[in-house]
């Protein structure tokens, strides 16, 4: 697609060709598709600006870093700003700080497993512990047990005790799902606590989370 179909394409009031339009910029130069990917910025279908999130991942610069922290924290839609939250994380550590605040003031669940997921991805252990500690303190069980499972990433780190720690204070959570995850954690420790921890589930009175910890004996 030619620079004039795509720029008459974003403006096609059918948001199809909108897509298309933006689709086809990842064949262009920063200098080219960032300014074309702004322009789209405020398009009042959700789905653009979510493809726009994504083009400007792939362009990246410091206007389309930019751009990308308008959408992540200011878009009303939380798939555009877990999409931002995902393409901003592909400019490295630098975008980490960011990532970090959004989820503190952010309390939606998929703008929130998003920032966990590739927090994990990015290697910033600092940062992620901080937020697994909000996500444990949140309500949301989806984002909970993915702090959990991002935890069971520190083992053998600077970060092992007091992520054990964390972990340890869940075996005795109401919720069966919850505890599964926390045998799956623990089990990434290799730490007289984290063995005692999984004997004290196996004694748990929901067979699933018994049978989780078994299968981690059987694997042993």
């Amino acid at each position: 697609m030619d620079i004039h179909e795509i720029k008459t394409g974003l403006n096609n009031s059918d948001f199809q060709y909108r897509l298309k339009a933006i689709a086809a910029l990842k064949d262009y130069t920063p200098e080219v598709a960032v300014p074309l990917l702004i322009s789209k910025l405020r398009d009042s279908e959700f789905l653009v600006r979510s493809f726009v999130a994504m083009g400007l991942g792939k362009q990246q610069t410091a206007e389309s870093f930019a751009a990308l922290l308008e959408l992540m924290k200011f878009d009303n839609t939380p798939n555009v700003r877990a999409e931002a939250a995902s393409s901003l994380s592909l400019f490295g550590k630098v975008a980490a700080s960011h990532l970090v605040f959004t989820f503190f003031r952010d309390d939606h669940w998929l703008v929130r497993r998003s920032i966990l997921a590739v927090l994990v991805d990015l290697e910033c252990p600092n940062e992620l512990f901080e937020i697994c500690i909000q996500a444990l303190a949140g309500e949301d069980f989806s984002v909970q047990a993915d702090a959990i499972d991002a935890l069971g990433t520190f083992a053998l780190t600077s970060l092992e005790e007091p992520a054990l720690s964390q972990l340890l204070a869940l075996v005795g959570s109401e919720s069966k799902q919850i505890r599964i995850h926390v045998v799956q954690a623990l089990k990434r420790f290799d730490h007289p606590q984290a063995k005692q921890g999984l004997r004290q589930l196996r004694q748990d009175p929901d067979h699933q989370v018994v049978a989780a910890v078994l299968e981690n004996l059987l694997q042993q």
